[in-house]
């Protein structure tokens, strides 16, 4: 059988997850994971899941349908693009047996399995995340249970159906991928996570504290809020093609959307209006105010807004009718902080606009903004000064600074990148995080070391020391 238990579990928390543990772990047994060749038909197997044209479209609409989020055409793009780029990388490494063997160190390294991996998934990527999550976690010979966000159950579970018809055609064992029976609660995920080996969430903040708060180890993501500049040496056609392009895809799910833009005050009034050339709507003051008082809710991101066609927002917002063909809307800003929503992330088609005098002021606002949301995400720059390009690296506390691209689609990894394809963008410490990379195949691997003599390494005391001497003394 190779649908995974979907019916409502009445069982205790503790029960239903000791099942899951129990079948994950018997399937790992099962699993022939120190030979490569089955490895990787596993891993081909759940890719080919979602990436087949006809799965990938049903997959999108059920997504959009159970969710209210984001938009088909888009997420058939995210489910094949995402998927083909991490089959491409994980079909590139070895994650198994031997992977480095260093004569000169006289070290050999041997990869294995981590166990069974929690994947606790978001709502806004129902079914690219599970399979992402899923597939590196196959990759390292491990077994994985995914806790879905409750809105997304149904994508999810038609997702993981899928993937256990595939490894079903490789004669891989079915429950090396299982998901949380309904109903899919704050205990449920608790106890998996307590159980389980590692735990890898991507979703609210409130479940990525309560992964590394769970006494297992855990891998978490931080919260996006993208700040990306317009200097004045910018390409500004190119700039707002691809902040538009970035920015509109799956109606701003992603947490690499752009959600500010920071124009340096010589080349505003153009940007501005390159970027409705591209489609964009600039509000006036009042239109703006309308947007912040509709956006946000009593405090909360308003879900009747969240990741809706434009056309909806127009109406939301009582837009006048030149704006119900707008791709996506700009509102000015000076503000940053909880007194100025704005300079938050959004998750809808909603882009703040900030005025800087010059790069160095632009810098402090884009440091500002993440200060106050998105710390260690990241920052894009539109320049011909690569020179700023590395200022910024140098400078920011970020994970990643994306120069002349489109976040959305390079952020997460790209095929004109060297950043591996995920949907999991690790912070690091300045987002509360344990990885300041992309998450990848290496986070679900341990490695043993083979340590065997070579040629004693030890420096005399002068070369350790001698500089320390001369400046201090002895």
């Amino acid at each position: 059988m190779t649908k995974p238990e979907t019916a409502v579990n009445q069982e205790s928390p503790e029960a239903v997850i000791a099942g899951l543990i129990n079948r994950a772990r018997a399937a790992m047994m099962a699993f022939d994971n120190t030979n490569q060749d089955a490895i990787d038909d596993a891993v081909t197997s759940l890719a080919w899941s979602i990436y087949k044209p006809e799965n990938a479209r049903r997959l999108a609409e059920l997504a959009v349908e159970s969710t209210g989020l984001g938009n088909a055409d888009d997420k058939v793009i995210k489910n094949q693009r995402k998927t083909f780029g991490t089959l491409r990388d994980l079909m590139r490494v070895k994650t198994t047996g031997v992977i480095e063997d260093l004569p000169e160190l006289g070290l050999v390294k041997y990869a294995k399995p981590i166990g069974v991996v929690a994947a606790i998934t978001p709502s806004t990527n129902p079914s690219a995340t599970p399979v992402n999550k899923a597939m590196m976690a196959l990759k390292g010979g491990n077994a994985v249970i995914i806790a879905p966000s409750p809105a997304g159950y149904a994508a999810t579970v038609a997702t993981v159906e899928g993937m256990r018809t595939e490894l079903a055609k490789v004669g891989a064992p079915l429950d090396l991928v299982q998901i949380v029976p309904a109903p899919v609660d704050r205990e449920r995920t608790k106890v998996l996570m307590k159980e389980a080996d590692l735990i890898v969430c991507t979703g609210s903040q409130n479940n990525v504290r309560q992964a590394y708060s769970s006494g297992t180890p855990a891998i978490g993501v931080g919260a996006g809020n993208v700040p990306v500049i317009i200097d004045e040496t910018a390409d500004l056609t190119a700039a707002a093609q691809k902040i538009t392009a970035s920015k509109i895809f799956d109606n701003a799910t992603s947490c690499s959307s752009e959600n500010s833009v920071i124009i340096v005050d010589e080349v505003f009034d153009d940007a501005i209006g390159a970027l409705q050339a591209a489609g964009g709507y600039m509000t006036s003051p009042a239109e703006g105010q309308r947007v912040v008082e509709r956006l946000w809710i009593d405090g909360k991101l308003n879900r009747k807004v969240i990741a809706k066609d434009a056309s909806v927002l127009a109406d939301v917002f009582d837009l006048p009718s030149n704006a119900s063909s707008a791709r996506f809307f700009m509102v000015e800003e000076t503000g940053i902080g909880p007194a100025s929503p704005l300079s938050g992330e959004k998750l809808s088609l909603v882009l703040t606009i900030y005025r800087a005098s010059d790069f160095a002021q632009a810098k402090s606002i884009a440091h500002d903004i993440l200060e106050f949301q998105g710390k260690g995400h990241s920052l894009g720059l539109h320049t011909n000064l690569v020179e700023r390009a590395r200022e910024l690296a140098e400078d920011m506390d970020v994970v990643r600074v994306l120069v002349n691209q489109a976040h959305t689609f390079a952020n997460g990894g790209g095929f004109d990148t060297g950043l591996p394809f995920t949907l999991s963008m690790g912070c690091g410490s300045w987002g509360g995080n344990s990885i300041s990379e992309n998450l990848n195949y290496r986070h679900f691997i341990n490695i043993t070391h083979l340590v065997t003599s070579v040629d004693e390494d030890k420096p005399s005391e002068e070369d350790l020391f001698g500089k320390y001497w001369e400046k201090y003394g002895l």
